[in-house]
């Protein structure tokens, strides 16, 4: 039992060992695509220029839907060459507010339709499909609810199309509300990463990269010869961009083109957000890992990369494994038959390096003032791997569901229109109400963990003691956030009721 458990131990250990260096190529592919940038495309000549569609794909948006269309409407872009759809499938107010904007812009000139279907089937895949359908473009540019996109982005996006093989290009997400507070400067933190050092190494080196769901233009006959919008997964963003690269369409990733957007600012809003990730993340290694690795096109560092990307929400399984070890594993006496695989899991320990590596070349690359950013690095990094870990057991759960092909609905992330420290998010319609059982199921992993940490100062393990504060802290931000917003939200509601 207790070689089984070392072993369950080292083998959680090695799959983050070799997660950790796919990263590390990736900050070397990083460094060699801004060592070589590419110059950008001549503008299209502007009587060429091709209609494109802008898919703006709602559901109950009340406080973020006229920001939207406003933003939307300021597109430097020629009017008859521009197509609007909201995709509404809301069942409250949103509605009437897109309604009524809708009518206004089409006194102005524009080509808006307010597109409403007879029942949210498929959700957003099938809003995106039944939009696509209808499309008068050549290209689709999407936007999620909460964007704010350039007024430069088309002029900027669409002459990268010039290249016939071109069929997607995505943009860098940043943040209107990052310095809200100290979850959404640990998510900026971690997100940043993945639209610097991930997406930029990976699109250098021509491997598979993804639309993200937002803030990218695709070719309409891309989406078209990939299969279309398909809704088995809650990452059909993720799916379709296989699905379009195994048909050899090229992506192109611009790192220097920002699309502002907003961060869940309410950590029960955040679960949802990061469920629904990492579960379709998983139902995409079911649907599409298989057909890369077979595939007589996709060179052999390309496959191990998607098998990466595709199962990265695996490491979370692999954490909570580690995580719950830990406590056995530190009463374990250094017998000599177990020596050799603690020596292994030390040296797999590395990766924790290579981790910080990875998240500080992203935090810091090409900007000035270093010292002060380490000095930020030092309580970011930390805290993030600590959320992460504390949000390991939810994400397990995700990970698992997505396996064994257990479906559930598609819960979107609810916006709030936060910009600043006075905006208040508590008295939303959409603010959770209520958490779940496993928040309380945190709550007891947080006691487990405090217990671990005990036990390693006991047995004076010092070397494990840092990974159990993280544990500690992670469970415990996860699991008083939680009932603190839920608590937040429903006095708030109550205090409404009242008055």
């Amino acid at each position: 039992m207790k070689l089984a458990l070392l072993i369950i131990f080292t083998l959680s250990i090695g799959f983050i060992f070799l997660y950790s260096l796919v990263q590390l190529s990736l900050i070397v592919s990083y460094f060699k695509a801004k060592k070589h940038p590419e110059s950008s495309p001549k503008p299209w000549k502007e009587d060429l220029l091709p209609k494109v569609t802008i898919q703006l794909p709602l559901y109950n948006e009340f406080y973020v839907a006229e920001r939207l269309l406003d933003t939307v409407s300021e597109l430097d872009y020629p009017k008859d060459k521009l197509e609007i759809q909201i995709l509404d499938d809301s069942d409250d107010e949103t509605i009437d507010i897109v309604s009524r904007k809708v009518h206004e812009y089409q006194l102005k000139g524009y080509d808006i339709c307010h597109i409403r279907r007879d029942e949210r089937s498929g959700y957003k895949a099938g809003a995106l499909a039944y939009g696509t359908k209808l499309a008068k473009g050549e290209y689709i540019a999407i936007f999620d609810a909460d964007f704010l996109p350039d007024p430069q982005f088309i002029r900027k996006t669409i002459p990268y199309f010039q290249n016939e093989k071109i069929g997607v290009v995505q943009t860098k997400w940043t943040y209107i509300n990052g310095d809200y507070s100290f979850l959404t400067k640990v998510q900026e933190f971690g997100l940043n990463a993945h639209f610097t050092v991930e997406q930029v190494g990976r699109n250098h080196h021509d491997h598979f990269i993804n639309f993200n769901g937002t803030a990218g233009i695709w070719r309409k006959k891309c989406i078209l010869d990939a299969g279309g919008w398909q809704p088995d997964t809650l990452t059909e963003d993720l799916d379709l961009s296989y699905r379009a690269q195994l048909k050899g369409w090229k992506f192109k990733y611009l790192e220097n083109l920002e699309s502002p957007s907003e961060l869940p600012v309410e950590i029960n809003s955040l679960r949802a957000q990061q469920f629904r990730w990492t579960k379709g993340a998983a139902e995409c290694v079911r649907k599409d890992l298989m057909p890369v690795l077979r595939s007589k096109k996709t060179s052999i560092g390309t496959k191990i990369h998607a098998l990466f990307h595709l199962s990265n929400s695996t490491v979370f399984f692999f954490v909570l494994l580690l995580s719950i070890l830990t406590l056995p594993v530190i009463t374990f006496k250094p017998e000599p038959e177990y020596t050799r695989i603690f020596q292994i899991a030390s040296f797999f320990m590395i990766s924790w390096f290579i981790l910080a590596a990875f998240y500080w070349v992203a935090y810091s690359y090409g900007k000035p003032q270093k010292l002060k950013l380490l000095v930020g690095f030092l309580w970011k990094f930390p805290l993030f791997l600590a959320i992460s870990m504390g949000l390991a057991f939810h994400n397990t759960l995700a990970v698992i569901e997505g396996y064994i092909g257990r479906k559930s609905p598609f819960i979107r992330t609810p916006k709030f229109n936060i910009h600043d420290r006075a905006d208040r998010w508590d008295n939303s319609k959409y603010a959770v109400k209520k958490v779940g059982p496993m928040t309380y199921i945190e709550g007891l992993f947080f006691i487990y963990f405090v217990c671990t940490l005990e036990t390693a100062v006991l047995y004076q393990n010092y070397g494990i003691i840092p990974l159990c504060v993280l544990l500690v802290t992670g469970y415990g931000i996860v699991f008083f956030s939680s009932i603190f917003h839920w608590k937040r939200s429903a006095k708030q509601l109550k205090y409404e009721e009242v008055f």
